[in-house]
């Protein structure tokens, strides 16, 4: 489950891999993309969003104090058991996605 990013697509196998090996990588993968400004389906983009606004919404000196950060950040994160409660039922899926549905109106 990717983003729409550009960026992910079976070309980025051919920017590491021998061509024979990018190619059958690319045929055993199938990319399947959330929704145009449908981030907030992917889990991680939602945990990226709570990094940076809890974490990175700043100005960092340098690398080092990036990482250290992030690592004090995911520590704490993961001692204190925060998870995503994420529930999405088919009735708010319909009203949300309405555009995404198959209209039966001519």
């Amino acid at each position: 489950m990717l983003d729409n990013l550009s960026t992910h697509t079976g070309s980025a196998f051919y920017e590491i891999f021998p061509a024979e090996v990018a190619r059958d990588l690319a045929r055993r993968i199938e990319f399947v993309y959330t929704p145009v400004h449908g981030s907030w389906l992917n889990m991680v983009e939602v945990e990226i969003s709570v990094l940076v606004r809890q974490c990175l919404k700043r100005r960092l000196a340098d690398m080092e104090t990036l990482e250290r950060e992030t690592k004090a950040w995911c520590g704490e994160r993961n001692r204190l058991g925060a998870s995503v409660d994420w529930c999405f039922r088919t009735e708010d899926a319909r009203t949300k996605l309405r555009s995404l549905y198959p209209s039966t109106e001519v």
